[in-house]
This record gives C-alpha cells, sequence and structure tokens, in this order.
C-alpha cells in the first residue's frame, strides 16, 4: 500500500478496525494526513468542454456539493467497505435515508411489510407520508416469521425491520428473512444503526438494503445529525438520484464527524456493550424492576439468535419498573447524572420514557401492540464509569421499591 490510498483490491484483505481508519481517503495534493473537509457550495473546470463533460456524467468529478463533496464521498466510501457494501449514499439524517430509499424504489400501489417494533418517526413516515401517495405498510411481529410471509402479497416490493428493536431489543432472523425476500422477489432492508458494522453486517446476512442514522454510533458523541443508505451499485444509483434531485444531503463538516466517528467505532462499540450487559444484569436483580429488555442476558428469548448473528449486543436497553409511568417518571427524574434525552448513540448515557417521547406520536394502541408500556424506560449506555451509572439509577429504583 502507497501512502496515499487503500487500493480497492486490497480492501478485501483489510480488518474492519483497519477500514474504518483508512478506507475512503483519497489524499489531494497537499498530501494532508488527516481527512480534510471541503466546505465548499461548488467547484470549477478548467474548461467549458469539462463542465460539460462532468455534468453529464461522462467524466466523474465534483459538481455541486448537493450530490458530490469528496469528504461526503470519504464517508460514503468508509461505511461501505465496513458495511461489506457496494456503495453508500449519504443523507442528511436517518429518517431522510429511510424517505430516500422508499421514493427510490417504491411507487404508488406497492406495499411494505415492515415490524411492528419500528421507532416511532418510522412508522408516522409510513403510515403518514408514504401513505398519502399509495404505499401501504402492513406490520408483523418482528420474530415470527410466517406473520411476514403471511402479510406478503403480489403488491410486496420491500420487507423493513430495525434490529435489534428500539426499545425491547427483540432480534429478526435476517438470514430467513433474506431467504424469505428472495423467495418472493422482494427487497430486504435493515436499520442497523444500534449495532453499527461492528457487531453486525446485515449484507453478509443476506440483506439488499443497510439504513443508519449516523447520528447515533457512528458519530458517537451527539455531535451531527445524518443518515446512509448501504446496497448494491444498482440500487444506491436510484438513491442517489432521490438526494441528488431532492436534496436531502449531508453537510461536509458533518461528514468528516462522522468519518472521524467510525476511526473508534469498533472500541466504543465493544465498551458499549460490556458496560450494558453488566447494568442489565443489575437492573435484574432490583425488586423495583419487573422485567429487563436485552439480548445479552441468557434468559432472552432470542439469546442465542443473536449471539449467532451479531457480535455484541449493542447499547440500548429497555426495563419495566413497578407503578407504571409513575413509577417510570420517578427514576427517570431521580437521576442526576445521566442525560434526559429521546437521542441516543452518545458516549454518555441517555435516559428517556418511551411512551410519551420516541413513540408518543403512535395511537395507544399502536403503542401496546410494539410492547411499548407506560412502565418501560430506555437506557442508552454510555461509557461513563459503570458504578456511577448503577449509582445514579439507584436513586429512584430504590425510593420506588420502598
Amino acid at each position: 500500500m502507497h501512502d496515499s490510498v487503500l487500493e480497492e483490491a486490497s480492501l478485501a484483505d483489510m480488518s474492519l478496525e483497519t477500514l474504518a481508519v483508512r478506507a475512503g481517503h483519497d489524499r489531494t495534493a497537499e498530501q494532508e494526513h488527516s481527512e480534510p473537509i471541503f466546505p465548499t457550495s461548488s467547484f470549477v473546470y478548467s474548461s467549458a468542454a469539462e463542465a460539460a463533460r462532468k455534468f453529464s456524467g461522462e467524466e466523474a468529478g465534483n459538481v455541486y456539493s448537493r450530490f458530490t463533496n469528496p469528504t461526503v464521498r470519504t464517508f460514503e466510501q468508509r461505511l461501505a467497505a465496513m458495511e461489506g457494501g457496494e456503495r453508500c449514499v449519504a443523507t442528511s439524517s436517518g429518517m431522510s435515508a429511510i424517505l430516500a430509499t422508499a421514493m427510490a424504489l417504491l411507487n404508488a400501489g406497492d406495499e411494505i411489510v415492515a415490524s411492528r417494533s419500528l421507532f416511532g418517526s418510522t412508522v408516522s413516515l409510513f403510515d403518514k407520508y408514504l401513505g398519502k401517495f399509495g404505499i401501504v405498510t402492513r406490520y408483523v411481529e418482528l420474530s415470527d416469521l410466517d406473520a411476514w410471509e403471511a402479510a406478503i402479497t403480489p403488491a410486496t416490493r420491500m420487507l423493513f425491520a430495525e434490529t435489534p428493536s428500539n426499545p425491547l431489543s427483540e432480534v429478526a432472523d435476517v438470514p430467513a428473512l433474506a431467504t424469505l425476500a428472495r423467495q418472493h422477489g422482494v427487497l430486504l432492508a435493515i436499520d442497523n444503526c444500534f449495532l453499527t458494522p461492528a457487531l453486525q453486517q446485515p449484507l453478509a446476512l443476506g440483506a439488499d438494503l443497510i439504513i443508519h442514522s449516523a447520528t447515533k454510533y457512528l458519530d458517537g458523541q451527539g455531535r451531527a445529525v445524518g443518515g446512509a443508505v448501504v446496497g448494491s451499485h444498482a440500487l444506491m444509483e436510484e438513491v442517489f438520484g432521490v438526494v441528488r434531485t431532492c436534496g436531502p444531503c449531508m453537510s461536509p463538516f458533518n461528514a468528516w464527524v462522522f468519518t472521524k466517528g467510525l476511526e473508534t467505532l469498533s472500541l466504543r462499540m465493544k465498551a458499549h456493550c460490556e458496560q450494558a450487559l453488566s447494568l442489565a444484569r443489575w437492573l435484574q436483580q432490583h425488586p423495583a424492576v419487573s422485567r429487563v429488555y436485552y439480548s445479552g442476558l441468557e434468559d432472552h428469548p432470542q439469546h442465542a439468535l443473536a449471539r449467532r448473528q451479531q457480535k455484541g449486543y449493542g447499547a440500548v436497553l429497555g426495563f419495566e419498573v413497578i407503578n407504571g409511568q409513575q413509577g417510570a417518571w420517578q427514576v427517570i427524574d431521580a437521576t442526576r447524572m445521566l442525560s434526559i434525552t429521546g437521542n441516543l448513540g452518545d458516549v454518555k448515557t441517555t435516559i428517556t420514557h418511551p411512551a410519551t417521547t420516541t413513540h408518543g406520536r403512535l395511537s395507544e394502541a399502536q403503542r401496546e401492540s410494539a410492547g411499548i408500556t407506560p412502565g418501560l424506560v430506555r437506557v442508552a449506555v454510555g461509557l461513563e464509569h459503570l458504578d456511577d451509572i448503577r449509582r445514579d439509577l439507584a436513586r429512584g429504583l430504590d425510593a420506588l421499591a420502598g
């Protein structure tokens, strides 16, 4: 390998940790060591003929930062390499990544079969907005393969799942869903933002598309909002067309933040997993906690599946407390260090009440169907000392237990 770039042919020989640090950076004539930021809206050409070639696509190169920017391209190439995908398209947010995918690959009259255990905004997007344009979504239990198959009709074009789910840590059998998708000639899209390529690579398990909220663990420090879609060149060309025309693009600065976040992704996710598992086991023993949802626990109904298709169990866990919403709010309000926020993926531990925040816009029936109960608390375990996290949670839990 020369000092400038990783040759494409060598990428297959590199570990994920190396790709996270090295892939995607094409050094400029300045021979910079760290990846540069190109905060420019446009680019210049040596002649009208060169401009014409680049605008038409006859010659590769930068045209306008809405759809071609060197910093964004570095992030895209690095994430694609880490996910084992042919191409990545970056977007302005995780929700815009889902929207761009749907707009690119679905038409009026098409149907989606999706897990009931989706982020609340994803459900709103599917039902309220895609529904306006004649795209129907049918929801099924994440782990019920028979239900997935029964919901597929001749109009179905995509299966969509988050795994693990938010916030109950349900796990989809990705290889089984991929087999089902192939049998029916439909696409399988997996939201991988909870585990990232450090812990799970859905394309290798048979999925066609990977969706990311880069805002979460790809950044890892709560600094920027962005999204990404990873898949084959053919599928990503369609998604790229939506981003180019409709404009939900990633900014160069955010792309640089995400690129630097990827460098420490494997280290961070390993530490997050270790902390989360220890906290989940501690919560299991607390008298104010009636149930803990975390696939790393041996009594989780899909623990064996999670162990088989994941390298770790992630940082997000849910737990039920006694006294319903009153008890949940009491535990949350008693914390002094944990951040009360709906976001996750941060080195700082966050805590929230899903029924009134992240899933608050769903109907009561939708929340009940998704298992979002009044007593459910979600914690995204950060990298503070574990003893400090436990002490902070114990304030409210101990008082609740009486």
